[in-house]
């Protein structure tokens, strides 16, 4: 039986280019992560989704960073969500109605990315805004981490209403640090006890929750190891995987960012974080890199393979998405 490969790939436009098939058709490729730059208006999102669907069995995975405020891809035609640091400070005070707000919203962008053929939103943010981290901010629902676990269970089941899984973001924790993963490699110095305070518990509430895929951050936690997380065993296979037993989807954090400059080769980097445990790594803005980590010896693994199937778009009722 065919397998779903690790690497998730990058498109350059609004179509598919005769590059664009025979990138994706390879057995390595089993997902797409697409971008602003790939949308012009919901038709023209809808028959791409739709191209790529049927390019192969089985089928490629399909996901989007689409978290609301700074980071939405697709915004003519789609719904603007807000920010989910506006939901964080609404809590404060009305926090029924943000509850309310937040599972709206995960339902919003569910079903607006689920009828076009999307399986998968990067979100929710489960990192802590403690005012230090710019790339991070009012992505972050709040700096409580009580508050952020009630409103990312909100969020998720939003989305779950919509047929849509969820991915928790950036574990284990980007909002400490201010430095950008995607020009420098972070570095969060606290103690292990400090990060199971702060940091690690939502990811822990949601793990318990069943949540189905997570994200792991290009951020060196040295209470835990000197490998940045995303590239680490000890957090992935160790902490991740046989002390939070948790069986859901792991994505790295995008194989290209400047945080792992100093990790090696684009190779070297994919090596790893298959090593450490990762089941899908999204290789954006390099499509010759991607394309040499095309000729590498690597198998998708089935145990991966099996966790990513679960993060397929689930069909719901016509009642349900109306």
């Amino acid at each position: 039986m065919n397998l779903i490969g690790p690497l998730m790939a990058d498109l350059g436009g609004t179509e598919l280019t005769a590059e664009d098939r025979e990138v994706l058709a390879h057995p390595l490729v089993g997902g797409v992560i697409l971008f602003a730059r790939n949308y012009s208006d919901p038709a023209q999102l809808r028959a791409l989704c739709a191209e790529l669907l049927k390019l192969k069995r089985p089928r490629l995975l399909l996901a989007v960073d689409h978290e609301g405020g700074r980071v939405q891809r697709f915004r003519v035609g789609f719904t603007r969500i807000p920010a989910m640091g506006t939901l964080g400070r609404l809590y404060l005070e009305a926090p029924a109605r943000a509850l309310a707000e937040a599972r709206a919203h995960g339902a919003t962008i569910g079903r607006e990315l689920g009828a076009c053929g999307i399986d998968l939103c990067f979100a929710p943010v489960l990192d802590l805004d403690h005012g230090i981290s710019q790339v991070i901010g009012d992505r972050a629902f709040a700096a409580d981490p009580a508050t952020v676990i009630a409103l990312a269970r909100a969020f998720r089941a939003g989305l779950a209403d919509a047929g849509l899984a969820a991915t928790g973001k950036h574990f284990p924790g980007h909002g400490a640090v201010a430095a950008d993963s995607h020009h420098e490699l972070p570095v969060d110095r606290r103690s292990f006890a400090e990060l199971e305070l702060t940091e690690l518990a939502p990811f822990r509430a949601l793990i318990e929750d069943g949540i189905e895929s997570l994200m792991m951050a290009h951020v060196r936690y040295t209470a835990l190891d000197e490998t940045p997380a995303s590239l680490s065993r000890r957090w992935i296979r160790g902490y991740l995987r046989n002390q939070l037993h948790y069986n859901g989807a792991v994505f790295c954090d995008d194989l290209s960012m400047g945080a792992l400059k100093d990790c090696g080769t684009l190779e070297a980097r994919a090596q790893l974080a298959l090593e450490a445990g990762c089941d899908m790594l999204p290789v954006c803005n390099d499509r010759p890199g991607l394309v040499r980590l095309l000729q590498l010896p690597l198998k998708p693994r089935r145990i991966a393979a099996e966790r990513l199937r679960r993060l397929y778009r689930r069909p719901i009722s016509s009642e349900a998405s109306a």
